[in-house]
């Protein structure tokens, strides 16, 4: 398992979100985990490492064991307080923005087990949780970041492009 770079198409597309846990669902958490502790993530979605499932790890503090496993996650209400904050991402490596979030989210989801459970997040957690929501919806961070952010990355999000382009098989 690996990070997927913009622009594939897999991070611009809704996930399919589950009816029941898939077998290999353990493997993908593992792997999830695995890249999570390697890149330094404190966010992860299914889709950033090419699967098209309604899954997100969110990690707190960033520290290996503490990662919150939420699989078709819905914001259910947002606090009435919003910031700008500096948001990057691993599937955009050397790109940073502020976007403007809400501080305060309470989040419906199932667990690892498919129980439906809430969590009211604040701060970082609510910020990592809704970019990572983002991800399962098709949705990227810089097309939500000030657009001063977005004019600065226009040259590294066209190397992106780039790369991507020349990667795949002709």
């Amino acid at each position: 398992m690996r990070i997927v770079y913009f622009p594939d198409p897999v991070l611009l597309k809704a996930a399919a979100r589950l009816e029941e846990l898939p077998d290999n669902m353990d493997e993908i958490l593992e792997g999830m985990r695995h890249v999570m502790k390697v890149e330094k993530g404190i966010g992860l979605a299914a889709p950033q490492v090419g699967l098209s499932l309604s899954i997100l790890l969110a990690s707190p503090t960033g520290e290996e064991g503490d990662e919150i496993v939420l699989i078709n996650p819905e914001i259910v209400s947002t606090g009435p307080k919003k910031e700008w904050r500096e948001e990057g991402c691993l599937s955009f490596p050397g790109i940073w923005g502020e976007v403007y979030r809400p501080m305060t989210v309470t989040v419906k989801y199932r667990d690892e087990q498919f129980v439906e459970r809430t969590i009211e997040a604040h701060d970082l957690l609510a910020r990592v949780l809704q970019h990572e929501i983002d991800h399962l919806e098709g949705k990227v961070f810089v097309n939500k970041m000030r657009e001063s952010d977005r004019l600065r990355s226009k040259v590294r999000l066209q190397e992106l492009r780039d790369q991507y382009e020349a990667s795949r098989p002709k």
